[in-house]
């Protein structure tokens, strides 16, 4: 099973759950958790892999990785806790795996947030991807990473969410790194679907307005999709959690606490 840590509150029963991305762990949460620990019932878990995830056995002999098993992982961790409905909080490709949760489990989640969303990869994604699926093998994994990291998140103040990816990146195997990348060649079609499926889960995304690789599809996304809304913070890049904390804590939390109001 995965590791995880739990939070829990003297009185309330509503769960928050969050979900890293792929190189991140746990960790790059630490700026929410004492926030939502005041409120609610908080899970913080480390994906496959990462953080002190370590490589299971079983693992060893699954040759490839899929969104679904990578879901399953966190669908396993939240019935041992017997957690029947959560919130889930999501960076970055962590919010794929919620929307794949939501689409497998929908009677388990009870509202989406996701940060950095990814739901669309642009031509020069697409051409980053491509080129990293050349040189996956030939290339140390960290330095194929730092160079997705400086062009995804490539201004002076993503500077702080650049190191911490990279930081928590180097934990990683080059074998379990290339696992992970191979997963993008089943990224399209998935995404296509989730942009053309309008799930009816209230979803909040929240998007630096420097994300300029995902922050246009989300836009277009939200202008179609019913329970779907949308946080743009100022001055801020891919990783809205760790660069702008406080934004970030108070204006999901409130978006959770109005669900219960509406």
């Amino acid at each position: 099973m995965l590791n995880y840590t739990t939070y829990l509150h003297k009185t309330a029963t509503d769960w928050v759950t969050f979900v890293h991305g792929a190189g991140g762990s746990s960790s790059i949460w630490f700026k929410q958790i004492r926030s939502f620990g005041a409120q609610f019932n908080v899970l913080v878990l480390d994906l496959r892999g990462h953080g002190n995830s370590k490589p299971a056995l079983k693992d060893a002999f699954n040759i490839k990785y899929t969104f679904d098993s990578i879901t399953n992982d966190i669908v396993e961790v939240i019935d041992h806790l017997k957690i029947e409905k959560s919130h889930f909080i999501g960076i970055s490709l962590g919010t794929i795996l919620i929307r794949n949760l939501a689409e497998n489990h929908p009677n388990r989640v009870q509202s989406m947030i996701m940060g950095g969303a990814i739901m669309k990869l642009n031509f020069r994604s697409q051409v980053l991807i491509k080129l990293g699926v050349v040189f996956k093998s030939v290339v140390p994994y960290m330095m194929l990473y730092r160079f997705f990291a400086f062009i995804i998140m490539p201004r002076k103040n993503h500077k702080n969410s650049r190191l911490l990816f990279v930081n928590e990146a180097k934990k990683l195997y080059q074998k379990e790194f290339v696992r992970w990348f191979k997963l993008t060649s089943e990224i399209n079609p998935l995404l296509r679907f989730f942009r053309a499926k309008d799930i009816r889960i209230p979803t909040l995304y929240v998007m630096g307005e420097q994300d300029h690789l995902f922050l246009p599809s989300i836009r277009n996304i939200v202008s179609k999709h019913i329970e779907s809304s949308l946080l743009v913070i100022e001055n801020c890049g891919h990783v809205v959690n760790v660069e702008q904390p406080e934004t970030f804590n108070v204006q999901t939390i409130k978006f959770i606490n109005g669900l219960s109001l509406a």
